[in-house]
């Protein structure tokens, strides 16, 4: 009931804002019985599906016109998972059995795709989320999108799950004389494939992931790389490697061990944090 009352509200504000109204631009508010999922990636999808399974509807708002939008338009052809599929599968549906270890980028935008369909999961598309604020008299979330066509539209929820990953925005350094630098600059989340720079000399600024994988792909493509980065050449941490290494432990292997097994190894990798980390 107390539901209901605020929707009104809401309602009421909105149809009396003079020039919302004139100009055509707000809808009627709607209102969303469970939580509101921004993104819908990976982690809003899986967010979408645990909550179901509980019985629990959810509404999904994506800025783009797709599922997985960063998947499907900012990576490059050859781009596979970096972990094995067991570490990325989603809750409650494993990837098929014929998937290789290290799914494809086409291989796994097809397991998230038969994710959302197997979970009857069906995102608002192109609604960019444009602000969101929290009424604290009530408890409830006023979020208001806006559409392709400029059109905005108010949700209103009592609860906000914010799933639009740490990657969502490109990030360009800026390095002095690149106003000066007469060829193309581009970001990995435009390069595609190293085809178009066969004979040409590409410099590539950091040695990640995706710095690794573009080099390998220029190779290939005969272009000339280089390879500069600020530190040291592995990016991952020894340290941060090792604790990934002790919660694989922890988690998959572990509990199939007996318990003086179980014990001699924990003390061993605790041993190994502390050097690494006393030695940075």
């Amino acid at each position: 009931m107390l539901y209901m009352e605020y929707l009104k509200e809401v309602e009421g504000k909105t149809v009396h804002d003079y020039l919302e109204v004139k100009m055509g631009k707000m809808t009627k508010p709607i209102g969303v019985e469970g939580p509101v999922i921004v993104g819908a990636g990976p982690s809003g999808l899986a967010a979408a599906a645990c909550l179901k399974q509980k019985g629990i509807p959810s509404l999904i708002l994506e800025r783009d016109d797709c599922l997985a939008s960063m998947w499907q338009l900012k990576t490059y052809d050859r781009l596979c998972l970096h972990l094995p599929k067991q570490f990325c599968q989603l809750p409650l549906m494993p990837f098929p059995q014929n998937f290789p270890s290290y799914p494809t980028k086409q291989q796994f935008l097809a397991y998230l795709k038969a994710y959302a369909d197997h979970f009857d999961i069906k995102p608002a598309l192109s609604k960019t989320v444009i602000s969101a604020n929290f009424d604290h008299r009530c408890g409830y979330w006023r979020v208001k999108t806006q559409g392709v066509k400029k059109e905005e539209t108010e949700y209103v929820c009592q609860w906000l799950i914010v799933a639009t990953g740490e990657n969502a925005e490109e990030v360009v350094p800026q390095i002095e004389g690149m106003s000066e630098f007469e060829g193309p600059i581009l970001h990995t989340s435009s390069y595609k494939s190293g085809s178009m720079y066969c004979g040409k000399n590409v410099l590539v600024v950091g040695c990640g992931n995706s710095g690794m994988e573009v080099c390998l792909d220029l190779c290939n493509h005969h272009a000339r790389p280089s390879l500069v980065v600020r530190d040291t050449v592995s990016t991952l941490k020894t340290y941060d490697l090792l604790n990934d290494i002790l919660n694989i432990f922890i988690i998959y292997i572990l509990p199939s061990l007996n318990l003086f097994n179980n014990i001699i190894i924990r003390v061993y990798l605790y041993i190994l944090l502390l050097s690494t980390n006393q030695s940075k």
